[in-house]
């Protein structure tokens, strides 16, 4: 059995130095045998005197492994169940949490949790810190080997323990498992805006778009009751290149989307704009905050870039980078960072992320009691509240009616700031806007 795994190592590091020689030059060579003698030498003294007897397959996925994870979070090897689930998710349908994560110190970091799914409903928050699953310490494993750990049969119970910047002491989160179907994107109408809620970008998202857009404007006589559009993209972990690309080709008539370099002058590729703006160039808001990541930032920066949408909310996570999936032999393969992406103006997204144009922060949600404590203390006498005060004998019917409406639409507005007071900004936004081009 020895010598059949000696073999096999012989086999592995003939493919690794060939691979080697392909890129360093002659002067490197030794350097490289050197290093590669070490790690068989290694292979074989682990194998021959640890403990307890090794998992061959293991401990070699386990090295490279180490070396992907070494280079950055987004890095790394993924073994034949992660290799099939990823390749699920792109096309919206998965089993697990419903979160988007990544690692940072050794403890998986929530970049975003999904619309609708179990670790939205439990209150899972973007920039929460896992450090425990069912009780287990994950320090130490590969973010790989975490997520495994995280997905399981649906239907069972998963216990998370939380780091929030928030919260002075550590929680526990109960999760229910459950297949994740994600709707790439749903459309809406409201206040005579239409509103799109992207949610991740896959091979649905165009679709569910264009779809949703259609049916509201034939619900709604056409775009000459729409004043304007909101792209919500709060929370959206990103997803594939091609999908921001085409989402932003949606809003742009022409220019230059994103760009992506490599490590060579010759690694780099532009994506451009084709003719046809769908919100035929009424005006655009753009929601973003701290978990809007990746393809998210490249819609946004496009679209801030070339003036096309107003960017509301916080800035962006900053992760502008490109990971390649690269197969491997046995049905594994790796996630290898191989470039940046860069905005039309060249910003880097990476680490830096993208600043909104109007800096607004989401309130924590109101209880209702709190709300009528908060409208009591703040009414003013009126006039109409004096005693002896005039009646207002020259209001019609429609006038009366007018009054009434407006009062109900105040009452809309404010339940809607309570809820989500960044959107119910994008729609004041909107509102100003629309009531000067009406102006001009």
């Amino acid at each position: 059995m020895l010598n059949y795994l000696n073999k096999s190592l012989t086999k592995i590091l003939i493919c690794l130095l060939f691979s080697a020689t392909t890129i360093f030059s002659a002067e490197n060579d030794n350097k490289v045998y050197e290093q590669l003698n070490v790690f068989g030498e290694a292979f074989d003294r682990i194998n021959e005197m640890y403990v307890e007897e090794v998992d061959v397959e293991r401990l070699i996925q386990s090295a490279i492994n180490g070396m992907l994870s070494s280079l950055d979070p987004h890095s790394g090897f993924l073994p034949p169940r992660s290799y099939e689930d990823m390749q699920i998710d792109t096309k919206g349908s998965f089993g697990g949490l419903g979160i988007e994560v990544t690692q940072e110190e050794g403890f998986v970091k929530v970049v975003s949790p999904m619309d609708d799914t179990p670790a939205f409903r439990a209150g899972v928050e973007a920039g929460d810190f896992i450090t425990h699953i069912d009780g287990e310490p994950i320090l130490g494993l590969s973010l790989s080997e975490a997520v495994e750990k995280m997905r399981g049969p649906v239907g069972e119970k998963i216990v998370i323990t939380i780091v929030r910047v928030s919260e002075d002491e550590p929680f526990d989160v109960t999760i229910v498992r459950d297949t994740i179907k994600l709707v790439a994107a749903r459309v809406r109408y409201e206040d005579n805006v239409v509103i799109m809620r992207v949610s991740t970008f896959n091979e649905q998202t165009i679709p569910n778009l264009k779809d949703g857009v259609k049916k509201v404007l034939q619900e709604n006589n056409g775009m000459r009751n729409v004043n304007g559009f909101i792209l919500d993209l709060r929370n959206n972990p990103g997803g594939l290149l091609s999908e921001a690309v085409s989402v932003s080709d949606l809003f742009l008539n022409e220019g230059e989307i994103v760009s992506t370099r490599g490590r060579a002058d010759s690694d780099m590729d532009r994506f451009t704009a084709s003719k046809g703006d769908l919100a035929e160039g009424l005006p655009l808001i753009v929601l973003i905050n701290g978990g809007s990541a990746s393809a998210s930032e490249i819609v946004a920066g496009a679209l801030q870039d070339h003036s096309r949408a107003i960017l509301v909310g916080t800035k962006t996570f900053g992760k502008g980078s490109v990971q390649t999936v690269v197969p491997l032999v046995g049905d594994v393969a790796m996630r290898l960072t191989t470039a940046r992406y860069f905005t039309p103006s060249g910003r880097s997204i990476q680490a830096m992320g993208v600043s909104p144009d109007i800096i607004v922060e989401q309130q924590p949600p109101v209880s209702k009691e709190d709300l009528e404590e908060m409208k009591q203390g703040r009414e003013r006498l009126k006039e109409i509240d004096l005693r002896g005060a005039l009646s207002n004998g020259n209001l019609t019917d429609d006038e009366k009616n007018l009054i009434e409406t407006e009062r109900e639409r105040r009452e809309i507005m404010a339940e809607r700031r309570r809820n989500d007071f960044q959107l119910a900004h994008a729609l004041d936004l909107i509102k100003g806007l629309s009531k000067m081009s009406i102006n001009e």
